[in-house]
């Protein structure tokens, strides 16, 4: 989001996200291992919105910051739409019953459907702190006082937002604002791996505003990092590469989900779902990255998704 240098632990810690977050887009993983989607589901989207405020740009020039703005509005309008749309035909989980225009537009504004309230979640918060930060009578402690007032105003009157949500955000800007690096906060460690998986155990931490929840997202970005330095070569290099292009990835693998749903008895010989899990990656990858690739080729992807 920003013009700083990429950083790779940064893009692998991206990577290993978004592989999460496909995996458990896979209906029949989340039925299958409810628990491990419920912890995997503390700190995903938490962490994606850890970096997205750590990494976005508000000293743009306006006109600069809202043409990186609508890079995000577009394909979110766009698909946002459609999935509404085929809620209202297809016998998905969130099915609609009913669309109406009244219906059509209370989900594309206030409440999405599917995974694309990320995209809803990054753009307000976005312009949020873009706006707060040019209040230059304020210092920075005042500012971020006030943003998260707004954050709170937003999510709990205007129904916009999950609060919790919103604070991974602020957190991450905060960091950015105080100069530390995201490395130098979230070192590297193998005893966060313990750690993590002794709050995990226990169900009550299994919330991304619970105390325990907090927690185990801190120590999850001190894992991975310690995977980075740890991992081999091959395996960096890939969750590097996905790190990279976790916008399409994100944009474009709902899709190849709904089409890997008629593979599940075909593997159901195995009883761990792994099978099913590496061929449905494999699938839902590469399909969004094909679909990247056109939209590249056509010159689309300038106006569709910010790089």
């Amino acid at each position: 989001m920003s013009n700083m240098q990429r950083i790779d632990e940064l893009d692998f810690l991206k990577g290993f996200l978004i592989i999460l977050v496909i995996s458990f887009h896979l209906v029949y993983i989340g039925d299958s291992h409810p628990y491990i989607k419920q912890v995997v589901y503390t700190f995903h989207m938490p962490g994606f919105l850890l970096i997205s405020g750590y990494l976005i740009n508000v000293q743009k020039r306006w006109k600069d910051f809202l043409r990186t703005m609508c890079h995000y509005a577009i394909p979110y309008v766009i698909i946002e739409s459609g999935y509404i749309v085929m809620a209202s035909v297809l016998p998905i989980r969130e099915h609609l019953d009913v669309l109406t225009i009244g219906v059509f537009f209370e989900k594309l504004l206030l409440h999405p459907l599917g995974p694309y309230w990320y995209l809803q979640t990054l753009i307000v918060c976005g312009l949020c702190y873009a706006g707060v930060s040019r209040l230059r009578f304020l210092n920075p402690f005042s500012q971020f006082i006030l943003l998260g007032i707004v954050f709170y105003l937003i999510s709990h009157w205007a129904g916009v937002m999950t609060f919790g949500h919103t604070m991974y955000f602020l957190a991450g800007a905060m960091l950015k604002r105080s100069g530390l690096s995201f490395t130098a906060l979230f070192q590297s460690s193998p005893i966060a791996i313990v750690a993590f998986i002794l709050l995990a155990i226990y169900p009550q931490n299994l919330r991304m505003d619970a105390p325990g929840g907090i927690l185990m997202v801190v120590l999850m970005i001190s894992a991975v990092f310690f995977a980075y330095s740890h991992i081999g070569d091959k395996p960096r290099r890939l969750l590097l590469f996905l790190g990279r292009k976790t916008m399409p990835l994100f944009l474009f693998s709902p899709v190849f989900t709904f089409i890997c749903k008629p593979l599940v008895p075909i593997f159901q010989f195995d009883c761990t779902d792994l099978a099913y899990l590496f061929v449905s990656l494999l699938i839902c990858i590469s399909g969004s990255l094909t679909v990247e690739w056109v939209l590249d080729r056509t010159g689309l992807s300038r106006y569709f998704y910010a790089k």
